[in-house]
């Protein structure tokens, strides 16, 4: 009897949200700007790879560093855009269970490279500003591919429990997320099963990526600003910190909207449904937007470099 209740109430699919209560005609005006944002984030990180694969004087580990950042922005955009571009293009809301596990996965898995790249970037820049003379021989090549093999595989591993463990719930609610694409913590809330240990899971993968990684780029930071309030030139105090800016943008961008929205999606009663999700495409869509622009503002010569590149 009870499997013929699961089969009877079980779903084959997700109904992912657009924006709540608003016509075809006003998700048509959305889906411009949002194309338009899909379409400048990926040829402002297509670019900035480009440049800095062909340009051999780019090949330092900054530059190597923000490279890895750009892959991990686009993989973000390729994983969420045809369900978001889909919802407000063609009103194709429906997406599988096994579509939406594996969305989430990449969704997720992308979003603890790039916290773990952002942290090598805040190592980066400490090592460049505390031992100059030692930079290079520090962050070789050979030592960067590894750090950047171990950020892609502690994602993968971290992240691939996440669906494991949701294919195995059954599904028997009316299955409507409130984002135009699958994320963890509200799947897991549509399940008729227990969910504790994707609760406890979920909130242990959080502290041990996340709020570990957030940790170690503000004692990075500390140590940091500790090394530049010892130099006695103010320009050159001035300019050392000038070389963090573009990071903490980066930063900022990143974890802000991240933390705002999972802590709306674990204590979000009486929170708009709006909210969050603007906050979710702010989340996913601004970070790939803004840090090729941040990048190119504050780097005279890749900003010369992809400036060349278009007026050829």
């Amino acid at each position: 009897m009870s499997s013929v209740n699961d089969t009877k109430f079980k779903s084959a699919v997700f109904l992912l949200t657009g924006i709540p209560g608003q016509k075809d005609v006003h998700n048509l005006w959305i889906s411009l700007p949002l194309c338009l944002m899909h379409v400048i984030s990926i040829l402002g990180n297509s670019v900035i790879l480009l440049i800095i694969k062909t340009d051999p004087s780019l090949h330092d580990p900054m530059y190597i560093f923000l490279s890895m950042l750009a892959i991990t922005d686009l993989g973000l955009l390729m994983s969420t855009m045809p369900t978001i571009l889909g919802i407000f293009l063609f009103n194709s809301r429906e997406i599988s269970f096994d579509a939406c596990f594996a969305q989430l996965f990449f969704i997720q898995s992308l979003q603890c490279i790039e916290s773990s790249v952002l942290l090598l970037m805040a190592f980066d820049r400490y090592f460049a500003i505390h031992d100059p003379l030692r930079y290079a021989s520090i962050l070789t090549l050979p030592r960067i591919a590894k750090m950047g093999l171990v950020c892609v595989l502690r994602g993968v591993a971290v992240m691939l429990p996440l669906p494991l463990l949701l294919k195995r719930f059954h599904y028997c609610q009316v299955n409507v997320l409130s984002h135009s694409y699958c994320m963890h913590q509200e799947v897991m809330k549509m399940a008729c099963s227990d969910i504790s240990v994707n609760n406890i899971y979920g909130l242990f993968i959080t502290v041990i990526t996340v709020l570990l990684d957030l940790l170690l780029i503000f004692l990075s930071y500390v140590m940091i600003l500790k090394t530049v309030l010892s130099i006695a030139s103010y320009k050159e105090f001035l300019r050392a910190l000038n070389t963090c800016v573009a990071h903490l943008c980066a930063v900022l961008l990143f974890y802000t909207p991240e933390f705002s929205l999972t802590l709306l999606h674990r204590f979000r009663k009486g929170s708009s449904p709006l909210l969050l999700i603007v906050l979710g495409n702010v989340n996913l869509l601004v970070p790939p937007l803004i840090n090729p622009i941040v990048y190119s503002m504050k780097s005279k010569y890749l900003r010369s470099r992809i400036i060349r590149v278009f007026v050829k």
